[in-house]
C-alpha cells in the first residue's frame, strides 16, 4: 500500500488529482475525524424538497465575508454513493438538526431511503416539517 501511495504520488498529473483527493477521503472517513458533526434536513434541490445533509462546519473565507447572518456548512451525498454530493451553505433557520446519528444517516442515503433508522424519542416531541 505504501508503495502504491509513493508511485501514484510521483506522476506528474496524477499526484495532484491523488493526494486531493486522499486528503479529502483521510479527513472524511478517519475514525477520529469530526467532517460530518450531525445530520441535518436541508430543502435541496429546491424548495418543498427535503434531503439528508451533514453539516460540517461554518463558511469561512472570502465566502463568509459575503454571507450575511448564520450560516452553516453542509454536504449533500448523492444516492447511493456518498463520496460524491454537493457542499452547500445554507442559513442556519433553514436547518432542521436530526436526531439520528451521522452512521444512521448515511446508512439511510445509501440504500435510497429502503432502511430507515428508528424514530428517537427526542424526535417524537418536536414538530412536524411543514
Amino acid at each position: 500500500l505504501r508503495q502504491w501511495h509513493r508511485i501514484l504520488s510521483n506522476i506528474p498529473i496524477v499526484k495532484s488529482i491523488y493526494n486531493s483527493v486522499k486528503q479529502v477521503s483521510d479527513t472524511l472517513f478517519s475514525s477520529s475525524g469530526n467532517a460530518f458533526r450531525e445530520a441535518v434536513l436541508v430543502q435541496y434541490p429546491r424548495e418543498g424538497a427535503w434531503t439528508i445533509a451533514f453539516v460540517t462546519g461554518k463558511p469561512g473565507g472570502e465566502a463568509a465575508i459575503h454571507l450575511s447572518g448564520d450560516y452553516l456548512s453542509v454536504y449533500v451525498p448523492t444516492t447511493p454513493n456518498p463520496t460524491s454530493g454537493f457542499f452547500l451553505m445554507v442559513p442556519r433557520a433553514d436547518v432542521i438538526v436530526l436526531q439520528m446519528s451521522v452512521d444512521e444517516a448515511l446508512k439511510y442515503v445509501i440504500s435510497m431511503g429502503v432502511v430507515a433508522p428508528p424514530v428517537q424519542a427526542a424526535a417524537l416531541n418536536r414538530n412536524p416539517v411543514g
